[in-house]
């Protein structure tokens, strides 16, 4: 039977970078992917006749620039759009609008609070510095502080390098930063209700956290920091959906040899006397090659498909601890119209980017106080677009495609009662609810909709508890903690046997990062032609 040089498992974003710089090195490899259609969480489905999805992720922004030139992906059809605008729509009939012009957004947080409009200043200036603190590290191997090697030597002294740059002033906020709450972090600048709010969804987003947790200010970063043509902090649009970013790299991927089998999930990691040998699919075919590299997050790896005799106990203990929980649900609804909003005009700016209906970050924390107690947030935070305003291939002419992210909805219900019936339809309501309040003729230009638990991305895309990350961007699960401490450099203890998913250092969101470092270091071990960056 043919043997592979390398197989990957999963043909989710990460899992296709992978794949596209080993192939782009010449290697033979095979892809293995459980669905019919190639993406994971990022894909683009006609569930709807004529309406195209962007069934879970649905924006794009942190995907490495480097790694769209070095795979040349706008030749395989990847085009971002940038978006601009968005807001919140307050509970007493006034807005805050957002706009991707800095000085334009500073005047409209005026009209709330000059002070907070002057503190913006100091916000965006400290974050900047962040960015450029952190952005260097994205794509580069997280070095292992307990080690010797020349290699994680010669990173820790970059990182020190680094921190060398800032003040013994500016390291002590650093590492305060890393570890506090949003709320903590956005008091200390802003006073404004609405002004705390807007800022603070970016760090929940995907968390199993409210916004008091400590932690979430970093989470706040990890989404600060894309950008789209250059424009730091930017979000766009890619044309035709978050698939068209997965069958970019498909395309790349099989312009330079590499093949993908689909339909079939893996059911086992073959290991033999220590050492992957191969993988068992689930409807009984196997596939052979001495590389393995799993795109599935650390618990499904390792807890579901590698037989437990064959790992140490230490390390599987390790995996049963890292966290992953499933926080977020999505509603993705066709319109026959573009809906209005009170209050705003049909061509304001606000409708052009992410609108939000949560104004306080009492309202914030009180919707993860329902998560909590294992239900879905009564008043849940939303991250709600139309891409349609921005990308009109995704409908017919003259209709409208919504999606709506949602925080928070929980992995298990504390009733024992399923996802599968009556509470989906329970949390598509509450979110139907809430835009209707300020939109009068939503209800009535809804065509279809469809909403995902996160027991269904579950299902759909394989992610354990549905948690968009593949495990949660905390202080303890990030550098060379991620996914477990002796094992952040893409390797398992078995030899052969690689991860490349958000697991893996820097995370998660479509950044595609951790498949690009996960390739660098396959090949590095190889001793194969070097492809990637770093």
């Amino acid at each position: 039977m043919k043997k592979y040089d390398a197989i990957v498992v999963g043909a989710g974003h990460n899992g296709l970078t992978t794949a596209s710089f080993m192939a782009k090195a010449g290697l033979n490899v095979l892809v293995v992917e459980k669905n019919d259609y190639v993406g994971g969480a990022a894909c683009s489905l006609e569930l709807h006749p004529n309406w195209t999805y962007s069934n879970c992720s649905y924006v794009c922004s942190l995907l490495r620039p480097e790694i769209v030139r070095d795979l040349n992906l706008p030749s395989y059809g990847l085009q971002v759009v940038p978006y601009s605008g968005g807001g919140t729509f307050m509970a007493n009939g006034d807005h805050l609008a957002h706009y991707t012009d800095h000085d334009a957004y500073r005047q409209e947080v005026a009209r709330h609070s000059k002070r907070d409009s002057e503190a913006y200043e100091r916000f965006s200036t400290f974050l900047s510095k962040q960015c450029r603190f952190v952005k260097p590290l994205l794509m580069r191997m997280a070095p292992d502080p307990t080690s010797f090697n020349p290699r994680d030597l010669h990173e820790l002294m970059f990182l020190a390098k680094r921190f060398d740059e800032f003040s013994e002033a500016d390291m002590h906020e650093t590492i305060r930063f890393w570890t506090m709450s949003v709320a903590e972090f956005l008091e200390e600048y802003f006073e404004s209700d609405v002004v705390k709010a807007t800022i603070a969804g970016a760090g929940i987003i995907g968390t199993a956290l409210g916004p008091m947790s400590p932690g979430t200010a970093y989470v706040l970063l990890h989404h600060y920091m894309g950008e789209v043509d250059g424009n730091i902090g930017a979000w766009g649009f890619a044309r035709g959906g978050m698939g068209a970013i997965s069958k970019a790299l498909a395309a790349c991927f099989k312009d330079h040899g590499g093949e993908i089998v689909m339909g079939s999930g893996v059911d086992q990691i073959l290991v033999k006397n220590g050492r992957a040998v191969g993988v068992a699919l689930e409807n009984g075919n196997e596939y052979y090659s001495d590389t393995i590299v799993s795109n599935a997050d650390v618990k499904r790896t390792f807890l579901q498909h590698v037989e437990r005799k064959q790992l140490p106990d230490d390390f599987v203990r390790k995996v049963e601890r890292f966290k992953i929980r499933g926080s977020s649900g999505k509603l993705n609804i066709a319109l026959d119209g573009m809906p209005t909003f009170a209050g705003v005009e049909d061509n304001h700016p606000i409708l052009n980017g992410d609108m939000h209906f949560t104004d306080s970050l009492e309202r914030m924390e009180r919707a993860y106080d329902d998560w909590k107690n294992g239900t879905w947030s009564k008043d849940p935070y939303v991250d709600m677009l139309i891409p349609t305003r921005t990308d009109p291939t995704m409908t017919p002419p003259g209709k409208h495609y919504m999606t709506v992210f949602i925080q928070y909805a929980p992995y298990e219900l504390a009733n024992g009662e399923s996802w599968d019936g009556p509470a989906r339809d329970g949390l598509a309501q509450s979110v139907i609810d809430q835009i209707a309040e300020r939109s009068p003729n939503f209800k009535d230009l809804i065509l279809h909709y469809e909403c995902r638990t996160p027991w269904d991305i579950e299902q759909e895309a394989g992610i354990t508890e549905g948690n968009i990350f593949q495990g949660e961007l905390t202080f303890d699960q990030l550098l060379f903690n991620r996914p477990v401490p002796g094992y952040a450099q893409y390797r398992s203890p078995i030899k052969g046997l690689w991860m490349c998913g958000s697991s893996t250092h820097p995370g998660g969101g479509v950044m595609a990062a951790p498949g690009a470092n996960a390739a660098r270091e396959i090949l590095r071990d190889m001793g194969a032609k070097q492809t990637v960056r770093g």
